[in-house]
This record gives structure tokens, C-alpha cells and sequence, in this order.
């Protein structure tokens, strides 16, 4: 039975893939921002532990995790979170850029560098949700975008550093997804929101499945999902 440390679980494609393996019988470590959060992470995915760390604030992700229990096997760890601010350079302030780094690339690192020895040990998977704003970035969206190319930047040194430890890396690069976060982007782009027009959760979730069950002799490096209507 694998288990898995997942950040994002609570909505959009973390709960899809969240549920997925839940419903496989694999072990699960939802990670939440605070207690409130991980009480119903816990009610929502039965038998599964939680973690508790605020990810907008990596420097106390060491200090959180030194009064909990962290799990001795790790088989994959999912990191699916994120956080998203629009707005033009001229007008971001250092607040906005930070919180987006700190989300979206320095706590993912800092997971990492935490989770990394159960991972060797397990010869396991490190799968980063990335965004194709990680790929291209446009105007508007220079803080998230900024984060995400440091993200694919991580994924790929990481890759080449644990190769040699049996480590796999993934990078997957999802479309606009119907999503909570979604939502939220077409509040500050001024459009309507209508999650019909993007790609479900789960249609990514099954991306991420493949990537993370192939055998051990293959490994899918990077994986980029566009809406299909």
C-alpha cells in the first residue's frame, strides 16, 4: 500500500486526486494550512492522517512539523496547492509578490527537503502541479508566472540531483481548470466564470495517476494538459 503526502487536497485537483487514491485504499497525508482546515480534510477522507504547516510561511514549516508526527514511508509526494494574484508589474507590491513565491515555490522546496530521505528510501515520486503559466508567461501575470517557471526550475535540478537515488520527478503543466482558483482569476480579470468551458479536475487527476503508476523502468518528465473544447 503506497502513501502519499498531498498539498492542496481540499479543492480543485488535489481533492481529485486525493479522492482517487483514497478510494484505491492507498494511505494518504493531506497536508493543511491549520488545525480548522486539516479537522475536515479528516472528515472528508476517512483513515487519512494530516499534516499541519501554513505554506505562506515556509521558515515555520520546520519549526510546525518538529510537533508532529511525520510519516516513516513516503511513496509520493503531490504538491497541488497554489495561490494566484493578478495584476500589472507596475502595480504589485512586495507583499503580493512574496505571498505567491512563498505558496507556490519556496514551501513546495521546503517539502521536498523534508520528505526527501523517505523518498530515497522508497525509491518514490515527487510530482509537481505546475500551470502553463510556468511555460509562458503574459501580461497580468507576472508574480504567479514567476513562481511557476521557479517551480519547473526546481523540478528539473531536483530531478537531475536524484536520479541516481531511484527519485522521480514529474512537472504537469494543466490549462485553465474549472477550479476554485479559476473562479477567482476570472473575478480579477473582470470576465464570467464558466467552469463548462475548462478542463475538469479529474480529467486532470487521471494525468497525474498515469504519471505516478507507471512501471519503474519509465518516467514521465513533463506533462502539459489543455483544454479540449
Amino acid at each position: 500500500m503506497a502513501t502519499h503526502v498531498i498539498t492542496g487536497a481540499g479543492s480543485g485537483i488535489g481533492a481529485a486526486v486525493a479522492r482517487r487514491l483514497h478510494a484505491r485504499g492507498d494511505e494518504l497525508v493531506l497536508h493543511a494550512r491549520d488545525a480548522g482546515r486539516a479537522k475536515e480534510l479528516a472528515a472528508g477522507f476517512p483513515g487519512a492522517r494530516t499534516l499541519v504547516g501554513d505554506l505562506a510561511d515556509p521558515e515555520r514549516l520546520s519549526w510546525a512539523f518538529s510537533h508532529q508526527s511525520l510519516p516513516d514511508q513516503v511513496d509520493s509526494l503531490l504538491h497541488i496547492a497554489g495561490v494566484v494574484d493578478l495584476g500589472p508589474v507596475g502595480e504589485l507590491t512586495p507583499k503580493t509578490w512574496r505571498h505567491q513565491l512563498n505558496v507556490n515555490l519556496i514551501a513546495p522546496a521546503e517539502l521536498t527537503r523534508h520528505f526527501l530521505p523517505q523518498l530515497r528510501v522508497s525509491g518514490g515520486h515527487v510530482i509537481f502541479v505546475n500551470s502553463g503559466a510556468g511555460l509562458n508567461a503574459h501580461a497580468d501575470w507576472s508574480a504567479y508566472a514567476a513562481s511557476k517557471h521557479g517551480l519547473k526550475a526546481l523540478a528539473d535540478s531536483l530531478r537531475h540531483e536524484e536520479h541516481g537515488n531511484g527519485v522521480r520527478v514529474t512537472s504537469v503543466y494543466p490549462g485553465r481548470t474549472a477550479s476554485p482558483m479559476q473562479a477567482k482569476v476570472h473575478r480579477q480579470e473582470g470576465k464570467d466564470y464558466d467552469p463548462g468551458r475548462w478542463i475538469d479536475p479529474e480529467s486532470v487527476a487521471t494525468t497525474i495517476l498515469m504519471a505516478l503508476d507507471l512501471p519503474e523502468d519509465a518516467e514521465v518528465n513533463d506533462l502539459t494538459v489543455r483544454p479540449g473544447r
